[in-house]
């Protein structure tokens, strides 16, 4: 399975097409409505989010609620085009409009001034329209159907905040039905109401001075069988390709693993997960600190990924700058900008790695229909209860 997306955050629409999913898969719009509304949802989020609702139009491969084998085409339109439409046409502007909303002060942390060298852009507007974080939105549709496809297997994709600024949550272990029903109340989406209530406070401090917040966010995937991903290639390796696609979710910086960077300063013993074995559940792990993922490949145990953000690049409090026709020092331009986006992209990073894991599993068991890819599945599964 692969997809690829279009589209600029004041455009008329985003849009992606994903080839590669199997026939007779139920999809309904709303399932990735729920996904589209949940992004739009976090405490410190600007003003875009009352601008619009995000809704999907399923503009091919999808008959009478299922897919079809061909490739599913969506659609999210912006609907704040109208206030753009002759900044952003695609005809040539007329006089009166032509560099209006021109963007000549790069922003530091943003794409603009290397985006515009790469590319020999003189009006900046043509990188940040791009490198715009509003790109998610369509990788959050397509995370969306991989969520419907993996459901499909039992396989359950959930997230939680961790950290905002100072503020840190310590882990609970708690089944991830009810981790997803607390988070799904939370404005920040975390487990812990004293954490919450600090949070809080953090956001509307920094939202004050006119600063932003970053934070880690944490994904887990349970039921996920053994072996997705392989050991033969760098590239087929699960953890690297989920890394990848990690580090791709804008402002993103990091990524860990199961104890993930906590391994550096622990001894081998406190590491690695030891394996046991009884008749009726076959192998598993007394523990999971590597994260569901050993040697490129699902262990098994459920994936646990963590994601790193930075503090939004956009600053009311705008950062030094300059201008690129004068080259004379500025203050960075401003576009609407969140004081922390983190619990929102929470919502993206589930559905990336659902994405990634989904496009293993169609690699491990794939065929061109659902029925297909279940005999596949299930057959692999009697080969693995009698090893």
């Amino acid at each position: 399975m692969r997809y690829l997306t279009a589209g600029e955050t004041h455009g008329p629409q985003l849009t992606a097409i994903i080839e590669g999913l199997p026939s007779n898969l139920n999809v309904l719009a709303e399932q990735i409505n729920d996904q589209l509304a949940r992004r739009q949802k976090g405490y410190g989020r600007g003003l875009r989010m009352q601008i619009e609702k995000d809704t999907v139009q399923i503009a091919g491969g999808i008959r009478h609620g299922k897919t079809t084998g061909a490739p599913v085409a969506l659609v999210v339109e912006n609907k704040d085009w109208a206030q753009w439409t002759k900044v952003m046409g695609i005809e040539p502007p007329d006089e009166e409009n032509e560099g209006k909303r021109r963007v000549n002060r790069p922003r530091p942390g943003h794409a603009d001034l290397n985006g515009g060298l790469k590319y020999n852009q003189r009006d900046l507007r043509n990188i940040l329209e791009r490198s715009s974080a509003r790109e998610t939105t369509i990788r959050v549709a397509v995370g969306a159907i991989a969520r419907v496809f993996l459901a499909e297997f039992g396989i359950k994709v959930a997230g939680q905040v961790i950290r905002i600024g100072e503020v840190k949550v310590e882990r609970r272990e708690i089944g991830i039905d009810e981790l997803i029903s607390i988070t799904e109340e939370s404005p920040v989406r975390v487990a812990d109401k004293e954490a919450e209530a600090q949070m809080i406070a953090a956001i509307d401090a920094a939202k004050s001075e006119g600063d932003t917040l970053g934070g880690v966010v944490e994904v887990v995937v349970e039921g996920v069988p053994v072996g997705l991903g392989s050991h033969v290639q760098w590239d087929r390796k699960l953890d690297g390709r989920i890394a990848q696609a990690v580090v791709s979710i804008q402002a993103f910086k990091g990524v860990e693993f199961g104890i993930g960077f906590e391994a550096a300063r622990s001894k081998g013993s406190q590491v690695h997960d030891e394996i046991l074995y009884t008749p009726d559940k076959g192998f598993e792990r007394r523990t999971n600190r590597a994260g569901g993922l050993e040697g490129g490949m699902t262990t098994g145990e459920p994936i646990i990924v963590r994601g790193v953000m930075k503090p939004i690049s956009t600053l009311y409090k705008a950062l030094q700058s300059v201008d690129i026709d004068s080259k004379e020092a500025f203050t960075a331009q401003i576009e609407r900008s969140d004081t922390c986006a983190v619990p929102a992209a929470g919502v993206i990073l589930e559905n990336v790695v659902a994405w990634e894991v989904a496009q293993a599993f169609m690699e491990k068991f794939g065929g061109d229909s659902m029925e297909e890819i279940r005999r596949n599945y299930d057959s692999f599964l009697a080969q693995v209860k009698e090893y």
